[in-house]
Formats: C-alpha cells, structure tokens, sequence
C-alpha cells in the first residue's frame, strides 16, 4: 500500500492511549514522523517505541495541555526536532459522566480548561508557525456530543460543541491562508476514557483504529467533517436537525447514553 505522507511532521496531543495512541501510529504506518504530547512519560515512551517501530522518527514532549505555557514549549519543541510541521491533532481531552442537574460549576470550568481551552492552547501554539508557512492541517477531536446532547454527559457535551462552533468559524477564517482545519466527530470509542460505561449492541463501542483511519482521512481529503461511524452518526443529526422531539427520542430509544458498569479510570 502506498504510504500517504511520507515526509510529512504531525503533532498528537493525548497521544499515550486511546484516538491519541491509534492517530500516531496510523500516521506514522502512511510515513510521517510524530511528536507525542502528553502527561504520562512512561505511556509515551512506549508508544513511542511503537511509531519507531514502523521506520519512521518519534519524539516525545511532556506537557499538560491547561497548562499553555508547557504547551507551547512542547510545540515549539517539535518545531525545532522537526524543522517543520504539516499536521497537528488537537486530541486531547477528559470525560465526566454527571446528571446536569447535579454538576459543580467547579467541574465544569474543569471540564472546560480541559477539553476547550486546552485544545485551543494548541491550535494558537500551532497557527504562527502554519501561517509562516503557508499552510498546515490542523484536526481536532470533537465528539458526536458536540452535535447532539446525550445525558448523563452534559458537562462533556457542553465543552465539545464549544469546540464544534470554535474551529467551525476558525475554519472559515483560515481557508484562504492555505490551513486546513478539519473535525472528527467520534461516537462511543474503546478507550480507557469510557471504560467504566457499557454501550447497547446496536452502538458499540468503536476500536480506535477506526477513528485513527478517518483522521488520516481527512487530512489526505482535506475533508472538514468526519462522522464516525457515518451513517447512524448522520442519522441522528438529520433527524434532530429536523426536529429535536425525534432526536431526543432516538437517544432513549437506542439507549445511547450507555449503562455506567464501574467506577471511571483516572
């Protein structure tokens, strides 16, 4: 199989598990090289070691993405690893799974330094070096939560459609400058993130390689959406798009919220 981006630099944020982990090795599988951003040194050694393995170079960059200056010191150290960089992933990001009634506005500004500001630390650690350029493939993870509300997951939810009407705009703004900024809309993902909840039969849990796939999608695609997997995702937002009663009535119907099975891993 021809290798799609051979000679190419990415950025992955969240890259020790989960998307994060499948992202870089599927990149690294089509030839690029992968910077590996994360809190958790030993998992990105190890995952590290992986992207090595498939003959391409690695470099791993320890930063917690709330934290805007680690953030931009770890970009800024890819940058000169690398020399240039043509993809960063925007995928890092936290899970809580709250009644909205029963939510701390502690939790939720926690919620939204995580997975809304950190993820916008990156994109603004990235922009200058993509407009010096000329261009770039920024992608961000969102989540099918950011464009249909399931309970219990209102502080989530409410952190990815800031994310989905963000990077929407952001996207427009950036498209005469050469900057792709393209999204991922994951639905229910195997990842230790969501190991606690058990999902109905009729939506899964999808592997994360799958998610890794439509990221390399999309930026090969120079695609701004990906809904994965497609057709139910697209489902769901065609029919709450055509009215709120039938979307709302097909998350309880398709039990899309999930059973939680155990307690959440930290």
């Amino acid at each position: 199989m021809k290798q799609k981006l051979i000679g190419k630099n990415a950025i992955v944020t969240g890259a020790s598990s989960g998307i994060g982990r499948a992202t870089a090795l599927a990149l690294a599988k089509q030839g690029a090289n992968v910077a590996l951003i994360a809190r958790n040194e030993a998992r990105l050694n190890a995952v590290a070691d992986e992207v090595r393995a498939l003959g391409v170079q690695a470099e791993v960059l320890l930063a917690d993405i709330r934290d805007g200056q680690q953030l931009k010191a770890a970009v800024d150290g890819a940058i000169e690893r690398f020399g240039t960089i043509h993809i960063c992933h925007c995928n890092a990001g936290i899970y809580l799974r709250c009644p909205a009634a029963e939510l701390t506005q502690e939790q939720l500004r926690g919620m939204m330094e995580n997975n809304f500001f950190g993820n916008l630390s990156t994109a603004y650690a990235i922009l200058p070096h993509f407009r010096a350029q000329g261009g770039g493939h920024l992608i961000v993870t969102v989540s099918m939560d950011g464009k249909k509300g399931v309970p219990p997951d209102a502080a989530y939810v409410a952190t990815k459609f800031a994310l989905n009407g963000f990077f929407q705009v952001m996207r427009q703004e950036l498209r005469r400058e050469g900057i792709h900024v393209g999204m991922i809309f994951p639905s229910r993902t195997d990842t230790p993130q969501i190991a606690h909840v058990a999902c109905p039969k009729i939506t899964p849990k999808a592997s994360p390689d799958k998610m890794a796939n439509a990221v390399v999608k999309c930026i090969v695609r120079n695609k701004r959406e990906m809904l994965v997997p497609y057709l139910p995702c697209k489902l769901l937002v065609l029919a709450d798009a055509i009215s709120p009663r039938l979307g709302d009535w097909m998350v309880r119907a398709f039990k899309l919220d999930g059973v939680q099975t155990g307690e959440p891993v930290v």
